[in-house]
């Protein structure tokens, strides 16, 4: 750890410490309130992800209204017992009773007013914004057209070359976002009235307060990451670009910047599905993975049997047999349902489920191991009370699943026989960093700038009056792209992106991208691993999942750097193991960009 970030933890020990020394019937009372707090929320907790996984998995205007009582009704429950902690603050005299108060603190990404009737509103409004989303689809401009939802779209922008098709699949997704920026706006308004009532100046100060380090610090944590990252994403914009520049000779912006859609992705926030027209040797070696899975005939439950055989390889438990009976893996014919994958423990004691539609595409298994990451998180940390059922932060949870598909290696899809022969040579070598880069490094200023324009809209820095504005500035600050049409404030860009109406903080991802090669290398260095790091895979290895257990059932009970000390000996997330990662990458974009005029 940095002497300043150990300053800062120190900082927050003092800052959560009782001031005084508590009687022996404060503590205990405290430590009462805890115990009880912890038995209501689990209940409180589990009834309303009932309601939204009905809600997500059924939508209808009655499945919304369900979700909305039992999210106010939650909300209620938090406002109550968070009143009531803030008197037993400076009284708890363990160090699990302060760590259970700090967290029921900062646990809501949506604190709700004390007012009854604007906690309604809230609650309210969340729901209407997520059905929404849910609901969204495109007709065509004259609304006469075959309507196409999310799914299909992407499908489009995926595997489209058309310059106006791609404009029309991309417009069209971000259209049904504009009825969203008034609910928005009122959302923005409510969430930070209330953060102000439990002693945040807004929403945002209160999203950074989760990390075991002030707000401040931990803006300037992700700062630090970024910047170490960014000359690797530098040189892959720079080749990338060049390469579409041949695509689209007399389309591109004379700015340095990439139109948007152009990236294979509704968001650019990936580009891995342009892979062939950037592929740095083209034809040295199969990596289509998407045909093996169809040649197959993976269906949804293959693919995910295939993701848990990983976790199993390691010495971890298999799904409950009510995964399998509960569990959404594809979109019905019969309603709209919300099909952005996500997991679910349901009643916080193993309920686990995951919601998704999935494809028969590589992307669709690599994201099964994501979510499967999140599930045996929760199956480990079951055992706590419900303030500990939580990710050491909110960027370890992310971070499991993908360390773990760093392991589906092309040793490893030939193993379980999605390739035919593992790459041998350096070319083919690059070919397959490229491909991992489209999606890894790609991503990072994307993982950024979503909490950067939502720090600065609860901050009231940026006001209803600029969103879309603000939006396009810090794309193109941090990912340098543009957007393929004209945009205005009468759009309203950033709700076309599932996590803004559904009010899911996003510095997770930014962390857990860079997080998921540190937990990636000490793994493999558990698995005794010798060699590159991008040739690892522990698929099959007892002892690193041994490690990877330890640290997992600590769940949120202990701050994230002690966690991160039990699996990589380190208490400081550390960028050099991605670097490391894509060392050869890193060496052959600098040949490439060489005499290229780069940036935006």
């Amino acid at each position: 750890m940095s002497p300043c970030l150990a300053g800062l933890f120190t900082a927050l020990a003092l800052a959560t410490a009782p001031a005084t020394q508590p009687t022996a019937n404060a503590a205990d009372a405290a430590k009462a309130f805890v115990d009880k707090t912890n038995a209501e929320l689990k209940v409180r907790y589990a009834q309303a992800e009932q309601a939204h996984w009905i809600a997500a998995t059924y939508i209808t205007d009655d499945t919304q209204a369900v979700a909305a009582r039992a999210q106010e009704s939650l909300m209620a429950a938090l406002s109550e017992a968070l009143a009531e902690s803030m008197r037993h603050r400076d009284a708890a005299a363990d160090d699990e009773s302060r760590r259970a108060l700090h967290l029921l603190r900062v646990s809501q990404s949506l604190p709700a007013p004390k007012d009854a009737g604007r906690r309604s509103e809230l609650a309210t409004i969340a729901a209407r914004l997520s059905a929404t989303y849910g609901k969204g689809q495109w007709c065509g401009a004259d609304g006469k057209a075959t309507c196409r939802e999310l799914p299909e779209l992407e499908r489009v922008l995926a595997t489209e070359k058309r310059w106006d098709r791609l404009v029309d699949a991309w417009a069209g997704w971000h259209s049904i976002a504009t009825p969203m920026r008034g609910d928005y706006a009122r959302l923005v308004e409510l969430a930070n009235e209330g953060a102000r009532d439990i002693g945040f100046q807004n929403a945002g100060e209160l999203w950074r307060s989760g990390y075991d380090m002030s707000p401040e610090a931990f803006e300037q944590e992700t700062e630090r990451l970024w910047q170490a990252v960014k000359p690797l994403y530098d040189d892959l914009h720079c080749y990338v670009r060049g390469r579409l520049s041949r695509v689209y000779p007399k389309k591109m912006p004379a700015d340095g910047t990439i139109p948007a859609h152009l990236l294979g992705n509704m968001w650019a926030q990936e580009c891995n599905n342009i892979y062939e027209l950037v592929e740095p040797f083209p034809g040295r070696v199969n990596l289509n993975v998407n045909a093996a899975l169809r040649a197959q005939k993976y269906d949804p439950t293959k693919m995910t049997k295939l993701a848990e055989n990983f976790f199993v390889s390691l010495g971890l438990k298999p799904l409950p047999q009510t995964f399998w009976q509960r569990s959404m893996f594809e979109k019905p014919r019969d309603r709209a349902v919300v099909c952005h994958a996500s997991a679910w423990d349901v009643d916080y004691s193993g309920d686990l489920r995951i919601k998704m539609c999935i494809e028969p595409t590589e992307e669709s298994l690599v994201t099964l191991h994501h979510e499967l990451g999140h599930l045996y998180y929760f199956q480990a940390y079951d055992h706590l009370p419900i303030l500990f059922q939580a990710g050491a932060n909110d960027g370890f949870h992310e971070a499991i699943g993908d360390a773990i598909a760093l392991s589906i290696t092309p040793a490893y899809l030939k193993e379980v026989g999605l390739l035919r022969k593992v790459p041998g040579d350096k070319a083919a070598l690059l070919n397959v960093q490229m491909k991992s880069a489209l999606e890894k490094i790609a991503f990072l200023p994307f993982g950024k700038l979503i909490d950067q324009w939502r720090w600065d809209v609860f901050a009231g820095k940026v006001t209803p009056e600029n969103y879309n504005a603000a939006w396009w500035a810090l794309r193109r600050q941090y990912q340098g792209v543009s957007a393929p049409v004209e945009r205005s404030e009468a759009d309203f860009d950033p709700g076309a992106k599932y996590h803004i109406p559904g009010n899911v903080p996003y510095m997770r991802y930014f962390l857990a991208r860079i997080l998921q090669f540190q937990f990636h290398k000490a793994l493999c260095d558990a698995a005794g691993f010798q060699g590159p790091l991008h040739e690892c895979s522990i698929y099959g290895n007892k002892a690193a999942g041994e490690k990877l257990q330890a640290m997992l059932k600590l769940g949120a009970s202990r701050p994230w750097p002690e966690a991160l000390e039990v699996l990589t000996g380190s208490r400081q997330i550390d960028p050099s193991a991605l670097l490391e990662y894509f060392a050869p990458l890193r060496e052959w974009l600098a040949e490439q960009n060489k005499g290229k005029t780069c940036g935006w």
